[in-house]
């Protein structure tokens, strides 16, 4: 069965290409196996294989082996890079990036971005949402966070609205705003849903 293109990014055939992209070119100096990656983005190793392979095919990444392991490394230098890791960052960046900026921060039991770009990757109409709404559940500090997050909206080329709050206050919220936030669309950043309670 034929994959439609992912809205965010029409010219990729599929969100796990979207995905894998993002994920792989917005962390240029991070080398990491086929396997990890295919982990980090939810996808078969063959898959993962694949899209690396086509990768290093048009000089975007190197791979080298390490044993029996096939390890990834970004070729930034590549004429083409830039201008693709821009556009992947404000298409496909948001999960990418946030999920590498918050695995630093301490005390955030679970984070999640819901709102327009959320129903963008869910494939729901609409245009590429010029903020990004993001969710974090647990305790972390503010100065920490309020970091990750400027680092993230420099790279996303815009601003991540960060709400804050305890994991036992959202386990017992009863309010509007946790209905109409869990009713739609959500991504995992760090952690799972699960019904909304962390």
């Amino acid at each position: 069965m034929k994959v439609a293109p992912p809205l965010l990014l029409p010219l990729l055939r599929s969100r796990t290409q979207g995905d894998l992209l993002a994920h792989v070119l917005l962390a240029p100096g991070r080398v990491q196996s086929v396997s990890e990656i295919a982990d980090a983005v939810g996808t078969s190793a063959p898959t993962a294989t694949r899209e690396v392979s086509r990768l290093e095919d048009a000089g975007l990444v190197r791979t080298t082996k390490r044993g029996n392991t096939r390890l990834v490394h970004v070729l930034t230098a590549s004429v083409v890079y830039g201008p693709l890791a821009e556009l992947l960052a404000v298409t496909f960046g948001p999960l990418a990036v946030l999920r590498n900026a918050l695995r630093e921060v301490a005390g955030i039991q679970h984070a999640f971005i819901y709102g327009s770009w959320a129903a963008r990757y869910e494939e729901q109409p609409g245009f590429v949402p010029a903020d990004i709404d993001l969710l974090v559940v647990g305790d972390p500090d503010r100065d920490d966070l309020a970091d990750a997050v400027e680092e993230a909206e420099r790279r996303l080329h815009r601003e991540v609205n960060v709400r804050r709050v305890r994991a036992d206050e959202w386990a017992q919220d009863t309010s509007s705003f946790k209905s109409t936030v869990l009713a739609g669309p959500t991504v995992d950043v760090i952690g799972t849903t699960g019904g909304g309670d962390a």
